[in-house]
């Protein structure tokens, strides 16, 4: 079946608002597949997937949504750790993105719990893990027991990544590691960390280490916030020691890791999008409940435009993402698709929760709507996980297929 046969199908799929996605694949492979998801009847429950998702939210979350600042993710992940089951058993990666966006329009927070179960660095352990840390870590982050953040961030190397300071060496039957992490988002809770590192010199020596909270030598900073209120810590590592079975990969393991990494962005575009949306949706109906000048404001042109605007970008942006989902091979998005699927969540997200303050007024900007932290969200994730202007270097060079270095160029040779 071609992309378009494809692309098709999805479209189907998404105006019977995410019939099972079990069901999709299975309609993939079908010639007929058309007539199969317009007529949900023919065995098909009419109660979709993404809906069972947000029902099942609306029970259970709803409460952790009033309270959107507070929550940390470590325990939410191990109170919600069913969760991981929901989409942990048989499921795809459209179903992981259908799951984490519906989730997150009912409490962000334990969208990142999903983010952490499904698109993070566990991501990194179940395709290049070895049996130990698969054994022995990856059955416990999947039980919900604890949760791993990628620690890849450091104090001078940023989106600079290839800059990595913190060293590892082999010693003996064990790794010993130094250097520091910034802004390690849930680590004050994390279990387990995906310590990206270099093994000698140059970036092809370049891999990662897991290390659990527990291993002599780490330790945590103080905990600070982001200004959504999300936690991070920054990370210590003097002469921190594991044994060597929790390495992941050690030299030329950068590309690998980064192809993984793929993943997680998806992760951080879904949330995007599933925010913006929750925006746009709070702003038509208070559009048409805010009455001014004895009518309501979505009557007035101004109002209507920004709307026309919102959802377009909606649109482009979902259909981005979807195609980077459908084309994954091996549930491995490739980076032009992963790359044009977060730029375009990221900037519609942040455009659409902006719009969505204005038109909300002051209402947009008070702590009692959940409008500016929705934006604050939306803005933080233009950074996280590669910046906007980053992808757009990064999409340059797959277009062209050519490398441009950010670096200023070498002094010629007397």
């Amino acid at each position: 079946m071609t992309f378009e046969d494809q692309l098709k199908a999805l479209i189907f799929f998404h105006l019977e608002e995410h019939t099972s996605a079990q069901h999709l694949l299975q309609v993939l492979e079908e010639d007929d597949f058309a007539s199969d998801v317009i007529a949900p009847e023919e065995g098909i429950k009419k109660s979709s997937f993404g809906e069972a998702i947000n029902s099942r939210g609306l029970e259970q979350l709803a409460p952790i949504y009033q309270n959107l600042q507070s929550e940390a993710v470590g325990p939410l992940a191990k109170e919600h750790n069913e969760l991981g089951d929901l989409i942990g058993i048989d499921g795809s990666l459209i179903d992981a993105v259908i799951a984490i966006m519906e989730i997150a329009k009912v409490c962000p927070q334990t969208a990142d719990v999903l983010q952490a179960g499904n698109f993070g660095a566990i991501q990194q352990i179940a395709f290049l893990g070895n049996e130990f840390l698969k054994k022995e870590v990856l059955t416990k982050l999947l039980r919900g027991e604890t949760i791993i953040t990628p620690a890849m961030s450091e104090p001078n190397a940023g989106s600079a990544v290839t800059d990595l300071r913190t060293t590892a060496r082999f010693d003996g039957d064990e790794v010993v590691i130094n250097g520091s992490k910034v802004f390690n988002s849930n680590g004050d809770h994390a279990g387990y960390f995906c310590v990206w590192c270099r093994f000698g010199k140059g970036v092809e020596s370049s891999g990662a280490v897991i290390v659990p909270d527990t291993a002599s030598g780490f330790s945590r900073g103080k905990v600070e916030q982001h200004m959504s209120g999300e936690h991070y810590v920054s990370l210590y590592f003097d002469d921190c020691r594991v044994p060597k079975e929790y390495v992941l990969m050690s030299e030329e393991g950068f590309k690998k890791l980064l192809q993984v990494f793929n993943v997680e962005r998806l992760g951080n575009s879904s949330r995007s999008l599933a925010l913006a949306e929750l925006a746009y949706e709070k702003s038509l109906q208070y559009s048409k409940e805010r009455i001014q000048f004895d009518r309501p404001i979505c009557e007035f042109q101004g109002i209507q435009w920004k709307f026309v605007d919102m959802k377009m970008r909606l649109e482009q942006a979902r259909w981005l993402l979807y195609k980077a989902v459908v084309e994954a091979d091996r549930g491995l998005p490739t980076t032009l698709d992963s790359s044009l699927a977060k730029l375009s969540c990221n900037e519609a997200a942040e455009y659409v929760c902006r719009e969505a303050i204005q038109i909300h007024g002051g209402y947009g900007v008070s702590q009692e709507f959940p409008l500016a932290y929705l934006y604050e969200r939306a803005r933080g994730w233009m950074i996280a996980g590669g910046s906007v202007e980053m992808l757009r270097n990064r999409i340059a060079s797959e277009i062209l297929e050519r490398r441009f270095s950010q670096r200023p160029p070498r002094p010629p040779k007397a």
